[in-house]
């Protein structure tokens, strides 16, 4: 009776073992994704902090060019304005400054008001 029950338990376990094996497959699958994605992020983190430091450093020359590409960007839209305004020139520099002066007369007004006291309370 006793080999029975080996041979039985034998069986069982090869049966199960048998059933488990693909299991096993899909989660060192799995596991490897997991390796994968993580390896991902720490690369795109550790390339984000590099870039920190360098701007921090002042060593990153990225903003530069993109603010002298935008100002480059900024003269040449107001020359070909100017060039193609219905208006004549004198009419057009007296509107483009007229415009000038509002914009700084609104700039001052908004950085020279005096801050609201906190109230404490949301929305006062």
């Amino acid at each position: 009776m006793k080999l029975r029950n080996k041979s039985l338990f034998n069986a069982l376990l090869g049966a199960g073992l048998y059933l488990l094996d693909p299991v096993r497959d899909r989660l060192a699958e799995s596991i490897e994704d997991f390796t994968d994605r993580a390896q991902d992020t720490y690369e795109t983190a550790a390339q984000r902090m590099d870039r920190a430091s360098r701007v921090i450093r002042g060593d990153d020359s990225r903003f530069m060019s993109t603010a002298t590409a935008l100002l480059i960007g900024v003269g040449i839209g107001v020359g070909v304005g100017l060039l193609f305004a219905p208006a004549a020139g004198e009419e057009t520099r007296s509107n483009l400054a007229d415009k000038v002066q509002d914009f700084g007369d609104k700039v001052r007004n908004r950085f020279s008001q005096q801050p609201h006291p906190a109230s404490g309370t949301y929305g006062e």
